[in-house]
């Protein structure tokens, strides 16, 4: 894997163009793929349910950050700041709703609470407070009268000061979400696990049968911390790489923190999306088409539709209402 060092600490014309190209190409999968989960809540009404909910407004907060990404240009002046904050407050937007997904889920499984739909109106003070907070935070230490250095993207800040906030109000509220989802699903599965030994301890056949497809949920559930390390690793890296070293950028680093990055929202909406529910209103919709234009479909979307795969979070919602 080359390294590309950029001349006095910026990235060269023709790198910065590399990483644009990325930026767009990661930022416009994960526009399709959030929007079309977001299109899915409009459309189907089976699917308009309060965990689903949450994973709309994710949907949407991760829509809004990649198509800001893809509209900001460096070269735009003071209209890259504005794109840069928007997509700094849709970014951080994106994953403290996966941390109310996590809360939501811990609340309902593990405490046995039925008010969650009660917390929604604090969830979005929670969520949109805090990303506001965070953007506005981040103005501090800006140095606006460098625009031409901020590099190939409009996160960038070239002082040091606004470099250590733009890590505090980003990077920090960010791994801090990856602890608190880490813990709490750790949790559930940990508790669930302990509940289906006992069973079948108690030789509880029909509590068994009932738990294993709970159990295939939440394992699949277990990875989900993982999406945020994966999609952040290398821009936190990069970022404290900048702040020790500004002079001398890592062009292979920053492709993959930008390609890498880029591509959240295309994997929250695989995992958090596109789910037994939304497979099967799916296949509904494809039932009611001509079997000649049923054929161009996948035959692996037309099968899994069918399955009955539990949905933990809606199931043990609508079981308590």
């Amino acid at each position: 894997m080359a390294t590309v060092q950029a001349v006095v600490g910026s990235l060269t014309a023709a790198e910065r163009g590399i990483l644009s190209s990325i930026n767009t190409g990661a930022s416009s999968l994960s526009l399709v793929g959030s929007g079309f989960i977001v299109l899915c809540y409009l459309l189907f009404k089976e699917l308009r349910k309060f965990s689903f909910k949450l994973v709309f407004f994710l949907a949407l907060s991760d829509m809004f950050c990649s198509f800001f990404s893809i509209i900001g240009d460096p070269s735009k002046g003071y209209f890259c700041y504005a794109q840069g904050y928007t997509t700094h407050f849709f970014c951080v937007a994106s994953f403290l709703w996966t941390t109310t997904i996590a809360f939501t889920l811990h609340r309902t499984v593990v405490r046995h609470k039925t008010d969650v739909e009660d917390l929604e109106p604090m969830f979005h003070l929670y969520v949109w407070g805090t990303s506001v907070v965070m953007t506005v935070i981040r103005s501090i230490g800006n140095d606006h009268g460098h625009i031409s250095r901020l590099g190939a993207w409009c996160w960038a800040q070239t002082g040091r000061t606004g470099k250590a906030i733009h890590f505090i109000t980003f990077y920090a509220p960010l791994w801090g979400a990856i602890l608190f989802n880490g813990i709490t699903y750790f949790q559930v599965i940990r508790m669930l696990n302990n509940a289906t030994r006992m069973a079948v301890g108690m030789s509880d056949r029909q509590y068994q049968s009932d738990a294993r497809p709970d159990m295939k949920a939440l394992n699949r559930w277990g990875y989900y911390p993982l999406i945020l390390i994966g999609s952040w690793f290398f821009g936190t890296i990069n970022r404290i790489h900048d702040f020790t070293e500004p002079g001398h950028k890592i062009f292979w680093l920053s492709v993959l923190d930008v390609g890498i990055s880029a591509l959240m929202g295309l994997f929250n909406s695989i995992a958090y999306g596109l789910n037994s529910s939304v497979r099967r209103a799916i296949y509904e919709r494809l039932d009611l088409l001509p079997e000649r234009l049923r054929r161009w479909f996948p035959k692996s979307l037309r099968s899994r539709g069918q399955q009955q795969e539990s949905e933990l979070v809606s199931l043990k919602i609508d079981d308590q209402r």
